[in-house]
């Protein structure tokens, strides 16, 4: 129930990915200025399709179109950022509660791995994001609504650069296990209600420690 990872098939996509991919790794931080030019000589394509890759981002609120064409990573603030996990709260708790028909062992079993692997990765908020975001990105998966899938996926791209930011500035290490094991108690009791609220107050838990962390001595980028 991954996303699936697809070869570009036009020059555009080859152009939004490397982008895209470079954002969330954080190679391109927040605050920085991306000339299409010089993303077209990297990837060697013209300057209209990393453009029109441009103008896609900016759409996704990762972004900030200048008017002399070039583009700036966007910074998010604490309210644009509150506003993200309140969405994800609302979101996913509604993906979550649909899912539960879909999970039998197998899934649990899926899920119980996934979390074993984030524990591995709490030394390192680049690995650990990736890890994090693939555990509800795979819980939601079964929910059979791909709209769904689709808006809570674009949450996630528009907070990971971020988060990689300020988790690099945490003086506490990503906690795995405690933060997610209610969601797996509520799967084995089998009550889709009791999973939706479990995963809404999981993320909406989280929105004091991010105030703290952009409120701290690194601030919001």
């Amino acid at each position: 129930m991954d996303p699936i990872e697809t070869q570009p098939t036009t020059a555009e996509e080859e152009a939004y990915g490397y982008v895209l991919g470079r954002i969330r790794t954080g190679v391109f931080k927040p605050g920085d200025r991306l000339v299409p030019e010089e993303i077209a000589a990297a990837i060697g394509t013209s300057r209209m399709p990393v453009r029109d890759a441009f103008r896609r981002l900016a759409t996704q609120e990762l972004l900030t179109l200048r008017p002399n064409r070039a583009a700036v990573v966007r910074s998010l603030d604490l309210a644009e950022m509150t506003e993200v996990f309140e969405m994800r709260a609302v979101l996913e708790g509604l993906a979550a509660g649909a899912a539960m028909k879909a999970i039998g062992s197998a899934e649990l079993a899926e899920l119980e791995r996934r979390l074993e692997v984030m524990e591995q990765c709490e030394a390192n908020a680049g690995d650990w994001i990736a890890a994090h975001s693939g555990f509800h990105l795979y819980l939601c998966g079964f929910s059979g609504r791909p709209r769904l899938l689709a808006q809570i996926s674009a949450l996630h791209m528009t907070i990971e650069p971020h988060m990689r930011m300020w988790l690099q500035s945490a003086d506490k290490q990503m906690s795995s296990r405690e933060d997610h094991s209610l969601i797996l108690d509520a799967l084995k009791r089998r009550r889709p209600e009791l999973l939706e609220a479990v995963v809404r107050d999981h993320i909406n838990c989280t929105i004091p420690a991010l105030a703290a962390l952009m409120e701290g001595p690194a601030g919001t980028p």
